[in-house]
């Protein structure tokens, strides 16, 4: 999985459009193999990001859970602090 798509369900407040196509942007970037598209490629790519991110809020909008919404903050928090635990401390 990329890298950089992060978890989007079951956060408080919950994730926005923008979020919704900045991981549909990466993951139609992975599977394509393209940051940007030549002229050529360039329509097929804005239509599979546009129809990735609708079917992204749809799934996001139908998932249920009994859990707690995770908070932004802490969850940020804990990401930072395993990346030290993993990498080091950066100078």
């Amino acid at each position: 999985m990329c890298r950089n798509i992060k978890t989007l369900f079951n956060f408080d407040p919950p994730a926005t459009p923008d979020e919704v196509q900045a991981a549909s942007l990466q993951f139609v970037r992975k599977l394509s193999g393209f940051n940007a598209p030549s002229k050529s490629n360039e329509e097929a790519f804005r239509r599979a990001v546009e129809e990735v991110t609708a079917v992204a809020q749809r799934l996001l909008d139908s998932l249920v859970t009994q859990a707690p919404s995770k908070n932004r903050e802490i969850e940020a928090q804990r990401a930072r602090a395993k990346s030290v635990r993993r990498f080091g401390a950066k100078e």
